[in-house]
Protein backbone atom coordinates (compact mmCIF):
# COMPACT_ATOMS: atom_id res chain seq x y z
CA UNK A 1 0.00 0.00 0.00
CA UNK A 2 1.31 3.47 -1.20
CA UNK A 3 2.26 5.43 1.85
CA UNK A 4 -0.30 8.38 1.18
CA UNK A 5 -2.85 6.04 0.95
CA UNK A 6 -2.18 4.28 4.25
CA UNK A 7 -2.23 8.15 5.78
CA UNK A 8 -5.49 8.53 4.10
CA UNK A 9 -7.32 5.86 5.60
CA UNK A 10 -5.43 6.44 9.19
CA UNK A 11 -7.03 9.81 8.81
CA UNK A 12 -10.29 8.27 8.17
CA UNK A 13 -10.34 6.51 11.08
CA UNK A 14 -8.64 8.95 13.26
CA UNK A 15 -11.59 11.71 12.22
CA UNK A 16 -14.13 8.82 12.97
CA UNK A 17 -13.54 8.04 16.17
CA UNK A 18 -12.87 12.08 17.39
CA UNK A 19 -16.40 12.59 16.08
CA UNK A 20 -18.35 9.91 17.14
CA UNK A 21 -16.57 8.94 20.20
CA UNK A 22 -19.38 8.84 22.57
CA UNK A 23 -21.98 7.17 20.35
CA UNK A 24 -19.20 4.40 19.63
CA UNK A 25 -18.39 3.68 23.44
CA UNK A 26 -22.54 4.18 24.08
CA UNK A 27 -22.71 1.27 21.37
CA UNK A 28 -20.28 -0.98 23.22
CA UNK A 29 -20.49 -2.70 26.89
CA UNK A 30 -18.22 -4.73 29.35
CA UNK A 31 -20.21 -7.75 29.93
CA UNK A 32 -20.11 -9.43 27.03
CA UNK A 33 -19.09 -13.28 27.75
CA UNK A 34 -16.17 -12.92 24.84
CA UNK A 35 -14.43 -9.81 26.94
CA UNK A 36 -14.71 -11.77 30.65
CA UNK A 37 -13.41 -15.07 29.12
CA UNK A 38 -10.72 -13.04 27.51
CA UNK A 39 -9.63 -11.12 30.84
CA UNK A 40 -9.80 -14.83 32.49
CA UNK A 41 -5.82 -15.10 31.30
CA UNK A 42 -4.92 -11.68 33.22
CA UNK A 43 -4.32 -12.68 36.72
CA UNK A 44 -4.39 -10.54 39.92
CA UNK A 45 -1.72 -7.59 40.16
CA UNK A 46 0.73 -6.52 38.03
CA UNK A 47 0.57 -4.83 34.55
CA UNK A 48 -1.36 -4.28 32.17
CA UNK A 49 -1.53 -2.06 28.51
CA UNK A 50 -4.53 -1.67 26.71
CA UNK A 51 -3.43 -0.59 23.42
CA UNK A 52 -6.09 1.19 21.49
CA UNK A 53 -8.33 1.50 24.85
CA UNK A 54 -11.19 3.56 23.67
CA UNK A 55 -13.46 4.66 26.64
CA UNK A 56 -11.25 2.24 28.51
CA UNK A 57 -14.35 -0.47 28.73
CA UNK A 58 -11.49 -3.46 29.54
CA UNK A 59 -10.32 -1.25 32.74
CA UNK A 60 -14.00 -1.50 34.02
CA UNK A 61 -14.58 -5.44 32.80
CA UNK A 62 -11.68 -5.51 34.86
CA UNK A 63 -12.54 -3.95 37.78
CA UNK A 64 -15.81 -5.68 37.75
CA UNK A 65 -14.47 -9.24 37.50
CA UNK A 66 -12.08 -7.94 40.63
CA UNK A 67 -9.00 -7.94 39.34
CA UNK A 68 -6.24 -5.51 41.32
CA UNK A 69 -3.53 -4.29 38.91
CA UNK A 70 -2.29 -1.57 37.63
CA UNK A 71 -3.21 -0.02 33.77
CA UNK A 72 -2.79 1.94 31.70
CA UNK A 73 -5.03 2.39 28.61
CA UNK A 74 -3.57 4.67 25.40
CA UNK A 75 -5.64 5.88 22.68
CA UNK A 76 -5.02 8.39 19.60
CA UNK A 77 -8.45 10.00 20.63
CA UNK A 78 -8.45 12.63 22.66
CA UNK A 79 -12.51 11.97 22.89
CA UNK A 80 -12.35 8.93 23.78
CA UNK A 81 -9.45 9.26 26.61
CA UNK A 82 -11.49 11.88 28.21
CA UNK A 83 -14.31 9.54 28.55
CA UNK A 84 -12.43 6.64 29.43
CA UNK A 85 -10.74 9.19 32.45
CA UNK A 86 -14.70 10.10 32.94
CA UNK A 87 -15.76 6.54 33.43
CA UNK A 88 -12.50 5.31 35.11
CA UNK A 89 -13.84 6.98 38.04
CA UNK A 90 -15.94 4.69 40.30
CA UNK A 91 -13.23 2.24 39.44
CA UNK A 92 -12.25 0.42 43.32
CA UNK A 93 -9.89 -2.38 42.40
CA UNK A 94 -7.82 -0.95 39.27
CA UNK A 95 -5.52 1.67 39.42
CA UNK A 96 -6.25 3.16 35.63
CA UNK A 97 -3.63 6.13 33.98
CA UNK A 98 -4.71 6.91 30.31
CA UNK A 99 -3.01 8.77 27.89
CA UNK A 100 -3.37 9.80 24.19
CA UNK A 101 -0.57 7.92 21.85
CA UNK A 102 -0.60 7.47 18.20
CA UNK A 103 0.62 3.88 17.92
CA UNK A 104 0.83 3.98 13.99
CA UNK A 105 3.44 6.64 15.08
CA UNK A 106 7.29 4.23 14.97
CA UNK A 107 8.22 5.96 18.42
CA UNK A 108 5.04 4.94 20.34
CA UNK A 109 6.63 2.70 22.30
CA UNK A 110 9.37 5.51 23.46
CA UNK A 111 6.74 7.32 24.93
CA UNK A 112 5.80 5.04 27.80
CA UNK A 113 7.31 4.93 31.01
CA UNK A 114 6.92 1.86 31.91
CA UNK A 115 7.70 -0.76 29.39
CA UNK A 116 7.79 -4.41 30.64
CA UNK A 117 3.92 -5.67 30.88
CA UNK A 118 2.65 -8.85 32.31
CA UNK A 119 -0.35 -8.24 29.79
CA UNK A 120 -0.92 -5.97 26.81
CA UNK A 121 -4.62 -5.99 25.16
CA UNK A 122 -5.53 -5.14 21.38
CA UNK A 123 -8.98 -5.23 21.13
CA UNK A 124 -10.68 -4.57 18.38
CA UNK A 125 -7.59 -2.47 16.91
CA UNK A 126 -6.15 -4.13 14.44
CA UNK A 127 -8.27 -4.55 11.89
CA UNK A 128 -8.24 -1.00 11.80
CA UNK A 129 -4.56 -0.53 10.93
CA UNK A 130 -3.65 -0.59 7.00
CA UNK A 131 -1.21 -2.13 5.36
CA UNK A 132 0.61 -5.78 6.14
CA UNK A 133 3.85 -4.12 6.98
CA UNK A 134 1.96 -1.68 9.83
CA UNK A 135 -0.05 -4.63 11.63
CA UNK A 136 3.38 -6.58 11.76
CA UNK A 137 5.48 -4.02 13.05
CA UNK A 138 2.67 -2.90 15.43
CA UNK A 139 2.20 -6.43 16.98
CA UNK A 140 6.10 -6.69 17.14
CA UNK A 141 6.30 -3.28 19.21
CA UNK A 142 3.40 -5.05 21.33
CA UNK A 143 5.42 -7.74 21.54
CA UNK A 144 8.53 -5.92 22.57
CA UNK A 145 6.86 -4.46 25.78
CA UNK A 146 5.99 -8.07 27.24
CA UNK A 147 7.75 -9.30 29.91
CA UNK A 148 9.05 -13.04 29.72
CA UNK A 149 6.08 -14.40 31.05
CA UNK A 150 3.38 -11.77 29.70
CA UNK A 151 0.79 -12.22 27.24
CA UNK A 152 -1.00 -10.68 24.51
CA UNK A 153 -4.85 -10.92 23.95
CA UNK A 154 -6.06 -9.66 20.81
CA UNK A 155 -9.40 -9.45 19.10
CA UNK A 156 -9.99 -8.73 15.70
CA UNK A 157 -13.48 -7.47 13.79
CA UNK A 158 -15.39 -10.43 11.75
CA UNK A 159 -17.46 -8.16 9.99
CA UNK A 160 -18.39 -10.11 7.06
CA UNK A 161 -20.37 -12.93 9.15
CA UNK A 162 -23.01 -10.57 9.89
CA UNK A 163 -25.52 -9.55 6.57
CA UNK A 164 -26.21 -6.65 8.22
CA UNK A 165 -22.46 -5.22 8.43
CA UNK A 166 -21.95 -6.74 4.96
CA UNK A 167 -24.75 -4.68 3.98
CA UNK A 168 -22.65 -1.28 5.38
CA UNK A 169 -19.58 -1.48 3.17
CA UNK A 170 -19.57 1.07 0.71
CA UNK A 171 -17.23 1.25 -2.28
CA UNK A 172 -13.92 2.69 -2.27
CA UNK A 173 -15.09 5.69 -4.63
CA UNK A 174 -17.14 7.32 -1.90
CA UNK A 175 -13.28 8.63 -0.32
CA UNK A 176 -12.13 9.07 -4.04
CA UNK A 177 -9.97 5.53 -4.07
CA UNK A 178 -9.79 2.48 -6.25
CA UNK A 179 -10.19 -0.80 -5.37
CA UNK A 180 -6.48 -1.27 -7.05
CA UNK A 181 -4.90 1.13 -4.48
CA UNK A 182 -5.93 -1.18 -1.22
CA UNK A 183 -5.02 -4.58 -0.14
CA UNK A 184 -7.12 -7.58 -0.59
CA UNK A 185 -9.26 -7.70 2.60
CA UNK A 186 -10.11 -4.34 3.28
CA UNK A 187 -13.40 -2.71 3.03
CA UNK A 188 -15.11 0.42 4.15
CA UNK A 189 -17.90 0.48 6.06
CA UNK A 190 -20.38 3.40 7.55
CA UNK A 191 -21.98 4.32 10.37
CA UNK A 192 -25.27 5.36 10.78
CA UNK A 193 -25.84 5.99 14.71
CA UNK A 194 -25.74 9.92 15.77
CA UNK A 195 -24.84 11.05 11.92
CA UNK A 196 -23.04 9.39 8.57
CA UNK A 197 -19.80 8.40 8.98
CA UNK A 198 -17.33 6.11 7.64
CA UNK A 199 -14.74 3.88 8.85
CA UNK A 200 -11.80 1.60 7.36
CA UNK A 201 -11.85 -1.85 8.27
CA UNK A 202 -9.19 -4.97 7.43
CA UNK A 203 -10.49 -8.64 7.49
CA UNK A 204 -8.16 -10.60 9.47
CA UNK A 205 -8.40 -14.22 9.60
CA UNK A 206 -7.61 -16.58 12.42
CA UNK A 207 -4.30 -17.80 9.69
CA UNK A 208 -3.94 -14.07 9.80
CA UNK A 209 -3.70 -13.34 13.41
CA UNK A 210 -1.56 -16.04 13.86
CA UNK A 211 1.21 -15.38 11.26
CA UNK A 212 1.08 -11.93 12.93
CA UNK A 213 1.75 -12.99 16.05
CA UNK A 214 4.40 -15.39 15.06
CA UNK A 215 6.22 -12.99 13.23
CA UNK A 216 6.16 -11.62 16.41
CA UNK A 217 7.87 -14.29 18.31
CA UNK A 218 4.85 -14.92 19.77
CA UNK A 219 3.16 -18.77 20.27
CA UNK A 220 -0.79 -18.45 20.20
CA UNK A 221 -1.91 -20.30 22.86
CA UNK A 222 -5.68 -20.10 22.47
CA UNK A 223 -7.96 -18.58 19.25
CA UNK A 224 -11.74 -18.52 19.73
CA UNK A 225 -14.26 -16.90 17.85
CA UNK A 226 -17.35 -15.18 20.41
CA UNK A 227 -20.33 -13.16 19.86
CA UNK A 228 -21.89 -15.53 17.56
CA UNK A 229 -18.79 -15.26 14.98
CA UNK A 230 -18.26 -11.22 14.72
CA UNK A 231 -15.19 -11.36 16.68
CA UNK A 232 -12.18 -13.73 16.50
CA UNK A 233 -9.73 -13.56 19.47
CA UNK A 234 -5.98 -14.75 20.30
CA UNK A 235 -4.13 -15.34 23.39
CA UNK A 236 -0.46 -15.40 22.76
CA UNK A 237 2.67 -15.28 24.28
CA UNK A 238 6.57 -16.25 23.91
Amino acid sequence: MEPHIQSQLLDLNRSFYEHFARQFADSRNTSQASITHALSYVGEGGRILDVGCGDGRAARALDRLGRRMDYLGIDASPSLIALARERASALTHVTAAFAILDITQPDWPDRIEHNAFNHVLALALLHHIPGDDLRVRLVQQIAALLRPSGTLIVSTWQFLASERLRRKIVPWATIGLDESQVEAGDYLLDWRRGGYGLRYCHLISEADLKTLCQAAGLAVREVFFADNGLNLYAVAGR
